[in-house]
């Protein structure tokens, strides 16, 4: 198993790789270029930069990600990519996406663009807060005990 992040706007990638390492799960950041940084790593987690452009992380991520693997996204195209694959896969805020819940995620996020492409205006999501940063610690933990056996 892998853990595959689209990091480039992920506020819990320390969370991950602090789990992943606790539990030996190697993860593989994928990020695009315009979020370069020179800062080493730490071991068992490896960064992979892609062009800028709209999809390339996600695009990368696909090519990479095999069944089981776990990705971390806020990107319901994505997500729904990775179900079909046979991954796990979660958002930030700590939830799982699913095959029950992924046409309504994607409904919703068709019907907000339509409403936008009007010249109307549409909520955007919460500021992430300490709690989500905890709700989703504990559900990733979670899930990688159940898809592991728990290292201590």
């Amino acid at each position: 198993m892998q853990i595959y992040v689209d990091a480039d706007a992920c506020p819990v990638k320390d969370q991950i790789i602090k789990l992943a390492r606790e539990f030996q799960i190697p993860v593989t950041l994928v990020q695009s270029f315009s979020h370069y940084s020179s800062k080493t790593t730490p071991e068992g987690v490896k960064t992979i930069y892609v062009d800028s452009g709209a999809d390339a992380a996600d695009y990368r991520i696909m090519k990479l990600a095999s069944q089981e693997d776990v990705i971390v996204t806020q990107d319901y195209g994505l997500a729904s990519l990775g179900l079909a694959k046979g991954c796990n896969v979660m958002h930030h805020k700590g939830f799982l996406y699913t095959n029950e819940n992924i046409d309504s995620l994607l409904q919703t996020r068709y019907l907000n663009a339509m409403v936008r492409k009007s010249g109307k205006r549409t909520k955007g999501p919460k500021a992430f807060s300490e709690e989500d940063r905890k709700l989703f610690e504990a559900r990733f933990r979670s899930l990688l005990q159940e898809k592991t056996v728990d290292p201590q």
